[in-house]
């Protein structure tokens, strides 16, 4: 495969490129679904092609195949040069890369079980198992558990002389009980909603969920939410779990702070930023509390990697420090606009697209202190857990996220228990009300497999590591059900 895309490379340099790079990419996925100790669906996918991405005249041409014999990747190749020259002729100024070291190297997710090598059987049990012991809960109208893998191999080259084999894999699962009433419907979520929780690991990840032994606990909730009282609307303090931190950080950090964005060059898919250039170093993001890093390297993270797909090495660099902005997620494209280098955040999610700047693992740094700790501090407040909406405006700044449940904390202990909570925000203003984050010992790496970006449209799987942290007066009240 590391011979398709040199060969690719050097078919087209010579159709006239200045810069030419090559991913073979093959892509394996299985998704299991049951529901109510039935099998809803086994869904196995396979994709392999090569995508090539050529400079000629200063502009960018690509073109992909699924066809890996020699002439259809000459054919291609030669296809975008004469893309990349057709965009020349257009106004503009000529694109500049960051430089980098062309690297040879093999890297691979470290794992322990290979969740492709497990028996199917084995995997349908104990989703079986944990929808049934969901279900037996009284009140529980459905119950559905779920498990994805997936692996990708690559295989890059390019004209500077880069030549990186990679191969990522990841698992996860999740469980969800449901309760159904006469005017409402309740769902309880575990270790995360959205099909659960996802790392970049082996079928050791999934033996480690616990999905079968909280499933009850799970149930028993959702048919207590039944019962619960609408959240009610105030400004309060409000304490968010590490899974509702996750989104937090996705949204409303996460994507803010992608150069593409800044510089206007993604606004008609999802908008923009806030954010400009000349913040760097100066904008204030939120309180002292808020330390932010984004970090390729990082063990399990739907992020991490050895290299991007511009050959960029991964790296952990600092984004927020001490609240105040200090770095973007850059591409090699994009990176000399800000006079910096690329620090690795180029991917596609396959072999038939361009590189977008993409988050890696964004993570807020953890301090002191567990949840129980800054539920104990906490006179009076709000605490909410695991996510079910959000919207967010095309600037990120303005937003509202719904979570399944909430607990009204008095005295520093939680209480009455809420259904359909919600809280709203401005990003500077909600990010400067910070005043308190767990420890190492709360923090925890959450993957997004969804993550969506780009025209056309391409997914995205990306980390956050977060701890549960506090925020004081935020508007909380009751979300649509």
């Amino acid at each position: 495969m590391l011979d398709v895309a040199r060969l690719a490379v050097e078919a087209a340099r010579r159709a006239g490129a200045d810069h030419a790079e090559a991913r073979v990419t093959t892509d394996e996925t299985e998704a299991i679904t049951v529901r109510d100790e039935r099998m809803e669906g086994v869904d196995r996918t396979s994709s392999t092609g090569v995508g090539i991405r050529v400079l000629a005249g200063g502009r960018w041409g690509f073109a992909a195949t699924a066809r890996l014999d020699e002439e259809d990747v000459e054919r291609t190749a030669a296809l975008a040069v004469s893309i990349a020259r057709a965009a020349a002729r257009l106004p503009g100024e000529a694109v500049r890369l960051a430089p980098v070291e062309p690297a040879q190297a093999r890297w691979e997710t470290p794992i322990v079980e290979d969740p492709f090598e497990v028996p199917l059987a084995e995997k349908i049990a104990l989703l079986m198992e944990a929808t049934h012991r969901a279900r037996g809960v009284a009140g529980v109208t459905y119950a559905e558990g779920t498990l994805d893998f997936f692996r990708r191999r690559s295989w890059f080259a390019s004209s500077e002389g880069a030549a990186i084999e990679q191969t990522i894999t990841q698992s996860g699962g999740g469980l969800q009980a449901t309760a159904v009433g006469d005017e409402d419907v309740q769902r309880r979520s575990f270790p995360d909603s959205f099909r659960g929780h996802h790392r970049s690991a082996g079928y050791e990840h999934v033996r480690m969920l616990g999905l079968v032994a909280e499933a009850e606990r799970i149930g028993r909730e959702a048919v207590e939410l039944l019962a619960a009282p609408e959240c009610p609307s105030e400004v309060t303090t409000l304490v968010l779990d590490a899974n509702q931190m996750e989104l937090q950080i996705h949204e409303s950090i996460g994507h803010a702070i992608e150069l593409d964005r800044v510089l206007g060059m993604e606004l008609a898919y999802a908008g923009g930023s806030f954010l400009r250039p000349e913040d760097l170093g100066r904008r204030r993001y939120g309180s002292p509390l808020l330390a932010v890093t984004a970090d390729a390297t990082l063990p399990g993270g739907l992020g991490t990697f050895g290299f991007d797909d511009e050959g960029v090495p991964a790296q952990r660099v600092p984004i927020i420090e001490d609240g105040v902005l200090v770095n973007f997620l850059t591409s090699r494209e994009t990176a000399p606009i800000v006079g910096r280098t690329s620090n690795g955040t180029a991917r596609a999610d396959g072999w038939g697209h361009l590189p977008l700047i993409r988050m890696t693992n964004i993570s807020i740094e953890p301090r002191e202190g567990t949840l129980a700790e800054i539920i104990g501090d906490t006179e009076d407040g709000m605490y909410l857990s695991t996510n079910t909406s959000w919207s967010i405006d095309d600037h990120r700044i303005n937003f509202q996220f719904g979570c399944e449940v909430a607990w009204r904390i008095r005295k520093g202990r939680l209480t009455q228990l809420y259904r359909n909570p919600n809280y709203t925000g401005t990003t500077p203003e909600f990010w400067g009300s910070l005043d308190a984050v767990a420890g190492r010992e709360d923090w925890v790496v959450y993957g997004t497999p969804n993550c969506g970006k780009g025209q056309p449209s391409q997914v995205g799987r990306v980390g956050h590591g977060v701890a549960p942290a506090r925020f004081r007066g935020v508007q909380v009240g009751v979300r649509a059900s």
